[in-house]
């Protein structure tokens, strides 16, 4: 690259060699300019999005009327579709508020306030009152857990003449053998710790308060040997399950400690399976299992024949092939998508006018609405028969995937690829075989939600502070601060909490 005047070359030919090796210089040097503005904008996004999960609400709900600002011809499409039922307003009964009345299953004791006998005279004339009518008015009171000692006596007898052959009455079967936990124990503490999100530490807490000194070690030995003994009870559980033919099926990370051959540190994994092989009746069944291999839904599944539906997790892949399964998928893991796009973008990019937003932003809106407007089908299909979802679903929710089908092919190129709205549409896109696979049957849901719920419990537990070996114990919520950046009063509180 020339300096100076002096260091022009004066004949055309150099002249022109020069230009051409200065524009390839430019366009060097402008796609890296491009390529560095790209990177710094998914950057940006990131942020946005890992602020928002920190500070913001974790919804994933947005009015109606926000998404109507940025879709003009959706929302005039949408209001000519429903142009009879926004004419049209039936007549309806609005439920009044206040309380809900008490379940007539709850027993009820009747305290009686009644007048003194003095005052039942009538204070015009002198004549006794009747009772004429009586106000009833009900509050709720809750027992706290009431511990008492079952004694198991059992009589000796002997014969008085040959004193031999002492007899006894045998001890019922227990599920701990020579313990102190009798039945209503030993489930109190299991739905405690696994379905109240409760650690034995926690419990151990509990029944201190109680009088009551019973270690961790010893609870921990029981729900063991309560594991144990009702092992023939999960097995028909599970023989009924997969003998349906629908499963929902979801994993999540479980840390154990001093687990063999593995550090305190590493992450093992707690596999969930739902049905509900009987109409009404779901089942739900948890498999822990140190790896997340695809071979472990492979042995859960190793019977079962029919839809299974999980999130995008590609190590349910092998067991849909293998054993000819049909995978459906979930269409709140592609919203989630859009959401965290939308989100991605910034509350400043949500009040631009139409004309300055970007193709990002508009796609992730797009994206977003027209799934919200599936799921607001399904909601008005919320207690009709299989039969019935099937056909609505047919004759509703299909050309709307039809249309999604369409926008999503032209959407696909115009974002990159590696920004939060093209990794939206790119996974709506590599799931799209499993996810339209709901409108092949009425009892199958949109969404995965149901078995997530399920496994919800195990994950609101799992509240430690990651970074500080110190706190490692699972901690309240609101001390999900760590402890080695705050004051010198909250970290001795944190410390005592996790102690």
């Amino acid at each position: 690259m020339p300096t100076s005047h002096s260091d022009v070359p004066s004949d055309v030919a150099s002249l022109h060699d020069l230009v051409a090796n200065l524009q390839r210089q430019l366009d060097t040097l402008t796609s890296r300019v491009t390529s560095q503005r790209a990177y710094i904008e998914d950057l940006e996004e990131a942020i946005r999005l890992l602020r928002h999960q920190r500070f913001g609400r974790r919804s994933e709900a947005t009015p109606r009327e926000q998404l109507g600002l940025f879709n003009e011809a959706e929302a005039i499409l949408d209001a000519e579709d429903s142009e009879e039922a926004e004419v049209r307003v039936p007549a309806h009964t609005r439920k009044r508020g206040g309380r809900r009345p008490l379940p007539e299953t709850l027993p009820r004791i009747e305290i009686l306030h009644d007048l003194p006998e003095a005052e039942k005279v009538c204070p015009a004339d002198g004549h006794a009152l009747v009772e004429i009518s009586r106000e009833v008015s009900e509050q709720l009171e809750v027992i706290p857990a009431t511990v008492q000692v079952l004694q198991h006596v059992r009589p000796k007898y002997a014969c008085p003449e040959c004193k031999t052959g002492v007899r006894i009455a045998p001890m019922p079967p227990a599920m701990v053998p020579k313990s102190l936990a009798s039945p209503s124990l030993l489930a109190y503490v299991a739905v405690s710790k696994y379905a109240d999100a409760l650690p034995l530490y926690r419990q151990e807490t509990m029944l201190e308060r109680a009088g009551i000194d019973l270690s961790r070690a010893t609870l921990a030995h029981w729900m063991v040997k309560f594991g144990q003994g009702v092992q023939p009870l999960i097995n028909l559980m599970r023989e009924e399950l997969v003998a349906g033919d629908f499963l929902q099926m979801d994993e999540t990370r479980f840390q154990v400690l001093k687990e063999p051959g593995k550090t305190a540190t590493s992450q093992s994994y707690l596999w969930v399976q739902r049905g509900e092989p009987r109409e009404g009746r779901p089942l739900v069944l948890y498999d822990y299992d140190p790896s997340r291999s695809g071979e472990v839904p492979k042995r859960l599944l190793e019977d079962f024949r029919g839809y299974l539906q999980t999130d995008g997790y590609e190590g349910y892949g092998a067991v849909c092939e293998t054993n000819g399964l049909v995978h459906v998928g979930c269409w709140a893991h592609a919203r989630r998508k859009f959401d965290e796009a939308v989100k991605g973008q910034g509350r400043g990019a949500l009040r631009k006018k139409a004309r300055a937003r970007s193709a990002k932003e508009t796609k992730a809106l797009q994206g977003l609405d027209r799934i919200r407007k599936l799921y607001r089908i399904e909601k008005k299909l919320v207690g009709c028969s299989p039969e019935e979802r099937h056909r609505r679903r047919r004759e509703l929710s299909a050309p709307v995937l039809a249309e999604l089908r369409t926008w999503l092919d032209v959407s696909l190129g115009s974002v990159p690829p590696k920004s939060l709205t093209g990794r939206a549409l790119g996974y709506l896109d590599k799931q799209w075989p499993k996810l339209v696979r709901y409108l092949d049957d009425g009892r199958i849901p949109m969404d995965t939600n149901l078995v997530e719920n399920a496994i919800r419990p195990f994950v609101t537990s799992r509240s430690y502070c990651t970074p500080c070996s110190s706190v490692r114990k699972q901690r309240p919520l609101r001390f999900r601060r760590c402890a080695t950046r705050a004051s010198p009063a909250r970290q001795r509180l944190a410390n005592a909490v996790a102690a």
